[in-house]
């Protein structure tokens, strides 16, 4: 048996009316469920778009801070060389005795590497007895 209709009564969607009176073309608005495949946008008020734009600001403001102090130096690791002094190798010596030798409160790696650097040595075993190199001194 065919159930009967209901006048007067519908469960379709009214069309939206503009101030004109046209038909937008939309459907009444419905009470619709948030599924969770469905993304929620995020809105921020005022306040929160003024919290984010600070603290960005205040990042970004830091992190150039940063390199600048690190271009300029103020932040490189290791000692700063003030002068250098000419030092002949004798026998049975290292950059690294040399660099122990001459800046005795450094790190010898640091030392050594600013060492063949100024020479131009390939490597650390490019020293014979009897060469004179440029040794930095920590001022």
């Amino acid at each position: 048996m065919r159930r009967q209709r209901i006048h007067g009564a519908t469960t379709e969607p009214m069309p939206v009316r503009g101030c004109s009176g046209e038909v937008l073309g939309r459907s009444a608005p419905t009470a619709r469920r948030l599924t969770d495949s469905e993304p929620v946008a995020l809105r921020l008020t005022r306040r929160g778009r003024m919290l984010v734009t600070t603290l960005s600001v205040l990042v970004f403001g830091a992190a150039i801070v940063v390199l600048g102090l690190r271009v300029s130096g103020v932040l490189e690791p290791g000692p700063r060389f003030t002068h250098t002094v000419p030092v002949q190798v004798a026998p049975g010596q290292s950059l690294w005795s040399i660099a122990q030798d001459t800046n005795p409160g450094q790190d010898p790696t640091v030392v050594v590497e600013k060492i063949a650097n100024l020479n131009n040595l390939r490597t650390p075993a490019d020293v014979t007895p009897g060469q004179t190199l440029q040794i930095p001194v920590a001022g």
